[in-house]
């Protein structure tokens, strides 16, 4: 497979397969993981970053376990609209994964994604700053799916 345009991901994938979200941060990367009608994303964990295989491993592993047959990398394209390095990270991670194993990828825009989960964190969940920190990433990574899928529903009811 390859990095793909969203709107082709559910075409590639195995029937009855969810999707894993992604949220790439410096330490770590945020995992959600949707439903199998793939309508409804859920944070699923934290992986601390190590070396990239331990990393893709890790990542790997609970794709098997969730029967995951996808992936969306949130692109954390600039604010008006170019890509950085950040960008160019985000894409450097989706070429290695696709140089371990065969499976289809798709980028969805991310802008502001890690401000409106911390804001929901504060305002909503009342966290303290400790313990935002040891969910926002896997609640972006959710966010991130979780856009990912709205536009995938919208694409299929227009």
């Amino acid at each position: 497979m390859a990095v793909i345009d969203l709107l082709d991901l559910p075409a590639a994938l195995p029937r009855h397969a969810p999707i894993v979200g992604l949220d790439l941060g410096e330490k770590t990367v945020g995992v959600a993981v949707s439903d199998l009608s793939l309508t409804v994303a859920t944070p699923l964990e934290l992986i601390r970053k190590t070396k990239f295989t331990a990393d893709a491993a890790a990542l790997f592993k609970l794709m098997e376990s969730r029967g995951a047959g996808g992936i969306v990398i949130g692109l954390p394209v600039n604010m008006d609209g170019t890509e950085g390095p950040r960008c160019q990270s985000s894409r450097a991670f989706a070429r290695n994964l696709l140089r371990l194993r065969e499976l289809p990828i798709a980028f969805w825009d991310e802008r502001m994604s890690s401000m409106a989960v911390n804001r929901m964190l504060i305002d909503e969940a009342d966290m303290n700053r400790a313990r935002r920190a040891e969910v926002v990433d896997k609640a972006a990574a959710a966010w991130i799916l979780q856009g990912a899928l709205d536009r995938l529903r919208e694409a299929r009811n227009p």
